[in-house]
């Protein structure tokens, strides 16, 4: 992940994603872990999936009762995951939009907004787009962003000497008004994941969850 704040070539960003998706034509994605664990015990209402690539998470948000935009900056991720709930009779919960967020957001209030590891190998204004999702959530809604906080053996970023911010540091960083926003949780669990290829791990996780208090 690069937050220096370098412009970048969005065609450079796209093609990288679109080549990635183009990759991977069978539909095989599951909801994230802890996106599930925090939803189960939530009213359904407006989901907004940041990076929502191969769709998992939309996908089961839906099936849950969530109404969900579902955001890449891939075309190709955003038309598997229009097909995908359309095949599944979902098309009525699942509303897909191409944006690269450095540059444009999708409108609209909601209850719940998801970025489950928005990384990218490309510089990117995180903590920008982040602030514009916190500021997007209607009063009582939930900022849930699960981060990287180990290198996984099948991840795409191998340097050892990366730096992985603490969902505090993360929280420090968003600068939140603590007037409108309240932290309901930070902290670094461990999971036992499995990768693409089936082969398996423990990783850490970094858990930010804001709830917006006032509008």
């Amino acid at each position: 992940m690069d937050t220096t704040g370098h412009r970048h070539s969005t065609d450079d960003a796209e093609l990288f994603w679109e080549r990635h998706y183009r990759a991977r034509r069978t539909w095989d994605a599951r909801v994230n872990p802890l996106l599930a664990e925090t939803v189960a015990p939530l009213r359904p209402g407006a989901a907004l999936d940041l990076g929502c690539g191969a769709g998992g998470d939309a996908i089961w948000l839906a099936q849950q009762g969530w109404d969900v935009t579902a955001v890449d900056i891939s075309v190709t991720a955003v038309e598997q995951v229009r097909e995908r709930a359309r095949e599944l009779g979902l098309a009525d919960r699942v509303s897909t939009e191409q944006h690269d967020l450095a540059r444009s957001f999708p409108a609209g209030r909601f209850d719940l907004v998801s970025a489950q590891y928005f990384h990218t190998p490309f510089p990117l204004l995180r903590n920008q787009v982040l602030r514009t999702a916190a500021q997007a959530l209607g009063t009582g809604g939930l900022l849930l962003i699960v981060d990287h906080g180990s290198t996984a053996p099948w991840s795409w970023n191998q340097d050892p000497d990366l730096h992985f911010p603490t969902p505090t540091e993360i929280a420090a960083e968003l600068d939140l008004d603590p007037a409108g926003w309240t932290v309901l949780r930070a902290d670094m669990p461990h999971r036992r994941a499995t990768g693409p290829a089936g082969q398996t791990a423990t990783v850490i996780d970094h858990v930010l969850l804001v709830q917006r208090t006032a509008g």
